[in-house]
């Protein structure tokens, strides 16, 4: 490429060395050989560009031959052709070749080796192996591929709260009234045909009505005051300091976790709080709420479904309230779709995207034990938000302050109460 581009200099230079000498029209003579030597530079540089394009499609199937894991062939005949790069050699095919396996195999013309033969080589020295086994080794530079996803344990979907009533109250003690009985005395009334006054029994005791005074009779309501008081439900979890700033997100991740287990707590008390102590009283244990047993009385039917039924006309009935969903565990509710399944197979594809019971929603949940059911009006339960779940962190804890400690509290502070305990029935779904 060098000898053209000189050539290409040297004709273009006698082409202007020949215009150089006219100051005006160039001879005839002259003429014709300035454009020989510029007829000579069009052919050179065209074979010059002929050159640049070949190089250009060398390189081009080099970083092709690269790629492909190919090497270009060291023939210098045939440079443009490619080889698949040999394998490394086997510690065994190095020796098998080496100087020291030629000279022990000299011992031996006939090329085999007797059995009680003493067999015994010089040492071949193989040099070591560059791996990314260790740190020692290249292993040292391999950089782990940390990925950033985080799959917490998860846990168990919270509903309860969302079927009772939520209300707030600024004291630390809340009081409502539940109706004990009603009235339940109105009768139909004969018209007076005297006007005589009750009269005195022989001996002390109540007046005796006239017979025909045209008496209406008396009924009579009875009331309790019942006294919820706001518990605290809280948790806390120490961490360093250091890791709280050094992890960025791992403050978001305790202040999550530790709200999702006060609400888990507080779900457990709603349903099955006991009461004693620093407990809510839960639904299941609120005094006055009905019960259904396990029933199986209609042929065909699968006892569930009779049973739950019959807990639902119960709220109605005796409760006299609407019921406003079943609370089941996620095991009970499998055994009746199941059961609903088997006569119906269409049934899940009717049934839309809520689940539902009886035409009430159900709403499965943990907090509720398997062979225990619930139904109810949960309007009628309700829980009063003293202070909602918040977080704090202090190192203001035992000698956290001078081992650069960080105590992280999550706590929250409640009351929950049953304002109609009938509203609600416990369901046996246990034969």
């Amino acid at each position: 490429m060098e000898t053209l581009e000189v050539q290409m200099r040297a004709e273009l230079k006698a082409a202007r060395d020949i215009a150089a000498k006219h100051e005006g029209d160039i001879p005839s003579d002259d003429l014709a050989i300035a454009n020989t030597h510029l007829k000579k530079y069009g052919e050179l540089k065209a074979e010059f560009e002929k050159g640049k394009e070949s190089d250009a499609v060398k390189a081009a199937l080099d970083s092709i031959g690269f790629d492909l894991g190919l090497e270009r062939a060291p023939s210098k005949s045939a440079p443009s052709t490619f080889e698949q790069p040999k394998k490394l050699k086997t510690i065994g095919e190095m020796f098998v070749e080496s100087e020291q396996y030629a000279t022990l195999m000299k011992q031996f013309p006939s090329g085999t080796i007797n059995s009680k033969a003493r067999v015994e080589s010089a040492p071949m020295g193989v040099k070591a192996l560059v791996t990314g086994a260790g740190d020692t080794s290249g292993g040292a530079f391999v950089t782990p591929d940390r990925q950033s996803d985080l799959e917490l344990l998860g846990r168990r979907p919270l509903t309860v709260r969302d079927l009772i009533s939520v209300r707030q109250t600024t004291s630390d003690t809340v009081e409502f009234v539940q109706q004990l009985t009603q009235l339940s005395a109105a009768d139909v009334v004969a018209e007076a045909t005297s006007a005589a006054a009750p009269t005195a029994p022989g001996s002390a005791g109540a007046l005796v009505l006239n017979a025909g005074g045209g008496y209406k009779p008396e009924g009579s309501m009875t009331f309790q005051v019942v006294t919820a008081t706001v518990k605290t439900l809280a948790e806390w979890v120490p961490a360093t300091k250091r890791g709280l700033a050094d992890a960025s997100q791992l403050r978001g991740l305790i202040d999550q976790e530790l709200r999702d287990d006060l609400a888990e707590a507080e779900e457990d008390e709603i349903v099955n709080g006991s009461g004693s102590g620093e407990h809510l009283t839960g639904i299941l244990n609120t005094s006055g709420i009905q019960a259904q047993a396990y029933a199986a009385t209609v042929t065909d039917l699968d006892p569930l479904l009779e049973t739950t039924l019959k807990a639902k006309t119960k709220v109605k009935t005796v409760g006299r309230s609407i019921a406003t969903g079943y609370m089941l565990n996620p095991a009970d509710w499998e055994k009746i779709q199941l059961a609903r399944l088997a006569k119906n197979p269409q049934n899940e594809a009717i049934a839309g995207a809520i689940p539902t019971l009886h035409g009430l929603p159900v709403v499965e949940s943990e907090a509720i034990a398997a062979g225990v059911g619930l139904v109810g009006d949960f309007r009628k339960a309700v829980l009063w938000d003293r202070e909602q779940a918040s977080i704090t962190a202090t190192d203001s804890h035992a000698d956290f302050f001078i081992r650069n400690l960080v105590a992280i509290l999550g706590e929250e502070r409640v009351a929950f109460g049953v304002t109609r305990p009938k509203a609600f029935v416990t369901i046996d779904l246990t034969a």
